[in-house]
C-alpha cells in the first residue's frame, strides 16, 4: 500500500507527494472521507489525482492512499435494470441508504451481495477451459440469459463446479490454472475500464441495426457493430432521437450513458422505460437496459470515467454473443471534462482549449465498437454499436469535438434547428447527413425486405436533392417557371418529407415502423409518382393531381396499424391507378 500526502487541491485535481511507488491509473482514496480518485499523471514522487467526487474540505497534508488496482467495474448478474453513476456506484442502493443526495466517500458495491441467483453449470469437472468459454448460465431477467464465462486471461482445468443458488461472491467451483495455482470460480469478475476486452476476430458489419425510425433505416442506416454520431444544436431533438434508438433498436441490450446532460432527461428514461413494452420480447424495456447516470449536477471528473464504465459493461455482454448498443448523451460534455482536467494539469491546449489528445481519446471509445468472434470454443458472434450525441455550441458543427467525431464514425445524422422549428421530427437533415454502411447493407436489405429497397431509398434521396435545387429556382422566378415534370418532383418530395420522413415519437403507431411497412410507404409514393408522370404526358393538369383525395390517404398511411397496413396499401394502390387513370382519360 502506497501512502502520500496532499500538496495541492485545484477543483477535481489533487496533487499528492510521496507516491513514487504508485502506478498510473491506480485508484486512490483521498482524505478522511476516502474520496475515490484515479492517478492520471506521475512526476517523480508526485501524483496528479483526478477525484471523482466533490473535493471541498480537502486540505494540504491530508492522506492519499493507493489501492494498487486500476479503476475497474464489477461484471456479473444484476447489472441489467440497474442505474449507476460514472464510477459504477448503484444509485438506487445509495438512495435507500443515505437519501437523495450522494454522501462523499460512500462506497457501495455495484452488484448486490445478498441476492441469490440460480446457476446452471454447463461444463463438468475435469474439463479443459480457456478464456471466454461459457462455464454456466444464470437467468438474469426474463429476456436475457447471463453467461458465466472464464475470464479472458485464464486457461486451465475445472477441478469442480456445482449448479445451485449462489450470490455473486460465492464460490461455484474451482479451476486449476496453467501455472499450477488454483482459483475460485464466482459469478462475478472485474475488468479495468480503460482496457478493451479481447476477442478472437473482428468481422465486417453486414447487418443493419433496425431502429424503426424511417429516416434512419431507409436513408442513413447504421450496421450492427457500427458507429454513429448525432450532432445538433439545443432544441433540435438529440435526446428524443437517442431515447427512440434506446427504445426500439433491434439489439439484445442497451447501455444508456447520460454523460453531463440534464437530470430531467435521465428521469424521463427512468419513468418511461419500465412502462414501455419491447416490441421484440413483449417485456419491459428495462429488462434489457443498463443506465449510467452522470448528470450535469454531478462531479465533472466522473464524466470522463462514465464513458469507459458504460462501454466496458457493453463489451462484457457482447462477449456473451449478444448484440449491444451503447448510447452516449453526450460526448461533448465528456470532452468538456477532458478540457477542464487538461487545463488544471497545465497541458498545452489545442483548438478551442481542448487537449491535443481529444481525437485519440474519442477514437479509443468508438473503436471499441464492432462485430467480433468472441473468445471461447463455440465461435459465438457478438456486436457492439456505439452512438454518441454531440452538442456543439450554437449548433456549429465545425467545432473540434464534432469534427474529431466525424473523422472516426461511419454514420452522421445531422440535426437541423430549422427543421425542428418547423416541427419536423426527427430533425435529421437529409442534405448533409450520410451513412457509409449503405452499400455494405445492400445484400441484407435485398434478401430480407425487397430487391427494390435500395432502388427506392436511393430514389427518395435523389428526389429530395432535386427538390433543394428546384426550390432555389422557385425563389428566383416563381413556381410558374417550372415545367410540369419539375412540379411533379416537388409534389413527390413534399410527400417524402411530410408523409414518410416526419415521424411522431409520442404516437403509438407512428413511433416505430417495421421495415416491411416502410417499404410499402415508399412503394405507394413512387407508384403515385410514376402514374402521375404518365398522366401528365397524356395531358392531365398538375394542379388536379396535387389535389386528388388519394394524396390524403397516402399521408395517413403511416397511422395505419401494423396489422392492417397490407390491406390498406392494396386499397390505396388501386385508388391511385383508378384516380390517375381517369384523370388522364378525362383530358
Amino acid at each position: 500500500m502506497v501512502e502520500g500526502k496532499i500538496l495541492k487541491v485545484s477543483g477535481p485535481l489533487v496533487i499528492a507527494e510521496g507516491m513514487r511507488n504508485a502506478n498510473m491509473f491506480d485508484v486512490v482514496r483521498v482524505g478522511e472521507a476516502k474520496l475515490i480518485g484515479e492517478i492520471i499523471e506521475m512526476h517523480g514522487d508526485r501524483a496528479s489525482v483526478e477525484v471523482y467526487e466533490e473535493t471541498a474540505g480537502l486540505g494540504r497534508g491530508d492522506r492519499v492512499v493507493s489501492t494498487g488496482a486500476p479503476l475497474s467495474v464489477e461484471l456479473g448478474p444484476g447489472l441489467l435494470k440497474g442505474i449507476y453513476d460514472g464510477i459504477q456506484r448503484p444509485l438506487e442502493t445509495i438512495r435507500d441508504k443515505v437519501g437523495p443526495n450522494i454522501t462523499k466517500g460512500i462506497d457501495e458495491p455495484a452488484l448486490d451481495r445478498a441476492k441469490t441467483w440460480s446457476f446452471t453449470a454447463t461444463v463438468e469437472s475435469g474439463a479443459e477451459v480457456k478464456g471466454g468459454d461459457v462455464l454456466g448460465t444464470v437467468q438474469e431477467t426474463d429476456v436475457i440469459t447471463h453467461k458465466i464465462m472464464c475470464p479472458p486471461n485464464k486457461n486451465g482445468v475445472i477441478i469442480d463446479i456445482h449448479s445451485g443458488e449462489y450470490t455473486v461472491t460465492d464460490r461455484v467451483g474451482r479451476i486449476k490454472l496453467e501455472d499450477g495455482t488454483t482459483e475460485d470460480i464466482k459469478l462475478m469478475q472485474k475488468w479495468p475500464v480503460r482496457i478493451s476486452r479481447p476477442y478472437a476476430q473482428k468481422l465486417p458489419p453486414v447487418e443493419p441495426m433496425i431502429t424503426g425510425q424511417r429516416v434512419i433505416d431507409a436513408l442513413f442506416p447504421i450496421a450492427k457493430g457500427g458507429t454513429a454520431c448525432v450532432p445538433g444544436p439545443f432544441g433540435s431533438g438529440k435526446t428524443v432521437v437517442q431515447h427512440q434508438l434506446a427504445k426500439w433498436s433491434d439489439v439484445d441490450l442497451v447501455v444508456y450513458i447520460g454523460c453531463g446532460e440534464r437530470g430531467n432527461e435521465m428521469t424521463d428514461v427512468l419513468r418511461e422505460f419500465p412502462e414501455l413494452t419491447d416490441p421484440r420480447t413483449g417485456k419491459s424495456l428495462m429488462e434489457r437496459t443498463v443506465l449510467i447516470a452522470n448528470t450535469s449536477d454531478m462531479p465533472v471528473a466522473a464524466r470522463e470515467a462514465s464513458i469507459y464504465t458504460g462501454i466496458t459493461i457493453a463489451e462484457y455482454y457482447r462477449d456473451m454473443g449478444y448484440s449491444v448498443a451503447v448510447i452516449a448523451d453526450s460526448t461533448s460534455r465528456w470532452a468538456e471534462a477532458l478540457r477542464e482536467m487538461s487545463g488544471r494539469l497545465e497541458e498545452m491546449p489545442g483548438e478551442e482549449g481542448y487537449p491535443a489528445y481529444l481525437t485519440s481519446r474519442l477514437a479509443q471509445f468508438y473503436e471499441r465498437a464492432g462485430k467480433v468472434v468472441c473468445l471461447g470454443g463455440d465461435g459465438r458472434v457478438g456486436t457492439l454499436s456505439a452512438i454518441g450525441a454531440v452538442s456543439p455550441q450554437g449548433g456549429d458543427i465545425s467545432e473540434p469535438v464534432t469534427q474529431a467525431t466525424l473523422r472516426i464514425v461511419k454514420v452522421f445524422w445531422g440535426l437541423d434547428a430549422s427543421l425542428a422549428y418547423k416541427r419536423h421530427f426527427p430533425a435529421i437533415n437529409w442534405l448533409n447527413s450520410y451513412s457509409l454502411y449503405r452499400d455494405r447493407l445492400d445484400g441484407w436489405f435485398g434478401e430480407n425486405v425487397s430487391a427494390k429497397w435500395m432502388e427506392y431509398t436511393g430514389r427518395a434521396l435523389k428526389t429530395l436533392q432535386l427538390e433543394a435545387g428546384l426550390e432555389e429556382i422557385v425563389k428566383l422566378v416563381g413556381m410558374d417557371a417550372l415545367s410540369a415534370e419539375d412540379r411533379i418532383t416537388l409534389e413527390v418530395a413534399r410527400s417524402i418529407r411530410e408523409d414518410f420522413l416526419q415521424q411522431n415519437a409520442f404516437e403509438d403507431v407512428d413511433c416505430y415502423t417495421p421495415l416491411a411497412k416502410q417499404f410499402k410507404m415508399l412503394e405507394l409514393l413512387f407508384a403515385f409518382e410514376d402514374k402521375a408522370r404518365r398522366a401528365v404526358e397524356n395531358g392531365a393538369d398538375v394542379e388536379q393531381i396535387a389535389t386528388l383525395e388519394v394524396r390524403e390517404r397516402i399521408a395517413r398511411f403511416k397511422a395505419v396499424s401494423d396489422d392492417a397496413y397490407l390491406a390498406e396499401a392494396e386499397s390505396i394502390g388501386n385508388e391511385i391507378t383508378a384516380a390517375l387513370g381517369s384523370l388522364a382519360t378525362a383530358r
